[in-house]
């Protein structure tokens, strides 16, 4: 059964961190481009961060509103990608998804993208 989990995520004070975890069943996560998405109440999903595929070299890349405070990283042994979040501010609260696919230009374009977790809940709260 192919599938994408993601856990970690909680409530967590502002300047916190947190790790989230997207770990692949059914499929070589290493195969696909794996982009980090949220949404936040009200608002449209937006791409956060994304890392190539192992053939793709691993390249990472990320939002600006992010840059510098969260990080991606792949662990091919446990078919996992993880988003370190640190630094958090309030305004990162939101539903967490992170998505596989085989991603050839834009990795924001989220119809590119073939497998989806559920998402998880991020909230940065005093």
């Amino acid at each position: 059964q192919v599938q994408l989990v993601e856990s970690g995520g909680g409530l967590v004070q502002p300047g916190g961190s947190l790790r989230l975890s997207c770990a692949a069943s059914g499929f070589r996560l290493d195969y696909y481009g794996t982009g980090w998405f949220r949404q936040a109440p009200g608002k449209e999903r937006e791409g956060v961060s994304y890392v190539s595929s192992s053939g793709g070299g691993g390249r990472t890349y990320y939002a600006e509103s992010v840059k510098g405070r969260f990080a991606i990283s792949r662990d091919n042994a446990k078919n996992t990608v993880y988003l370190q979040l640190n630094s958090l501010k309030p305004e990162d609260t939101a539903v967490y998804y992170c998505a596989a696919g085989r991603i050839d230009g834009d990795w924001n374009i989220q119809n590119e993208y073939d497998y989806w977790g559920q998402g998880i809940q991020v909230t940065v709260s005093s």
